[in-house]
């Protein structure tokens, strides 16, 4: 999902180039604009034309949209995989190492003993 996209950018953090991250954010709020305008509710007094799915041209045009979400989407993926793939072989020359264990992860190296990770929710 393209909205997934924002929210491992952020969880990684510093990692993750900021303009990639306002990218993924950008395509997040472009995706929740359209399901908003798609919605039954009548957002027009919020400045939102509502794209009329019920109807051939409402559908053609949202099908339209979810399609040009899912490119710009497949671009910032690559993007974000390959910062991922930057962290991972970083890691992999630190000394750092991860535990195989489900859930949290154990992180061991020469300084920080048994330190715990804990990803966050979301």
């Amino acid at each position: 999902m393209t909205r997934d996209l924002y929210k491992w950018a952020y969880k990684l953090g510093p990692a993750v180039p900021g303009e990639l991250l306002l990218d993924c954010f950008v395509l997040a709020a472009d995706v929740r604009e359209l399901d908003m305008r798609a919605s039954p509710y009548d957002l027009r007094a919020a400045g939102y034309e509502p794209v009329a799915i019920e109807t051939p041209e409402g559908k053609a045009q949202y099908v339209a949209a979810q399609r040009e979400f899912a490119r710009r989407g497949a671009g910032l993926r690559s993007r974000l995989l390959d910062v991922c793939r930057a962290v991972l072989a970083h890691g992999r020359g630190s000394g750092l190492t991860t535990g195989g264990a489900p859930g949290p992860a154990t992180i061991s190296s020469a300084d920080h003993r048994d330190a715990r990770y804990s990803p966050s929710r979301g």
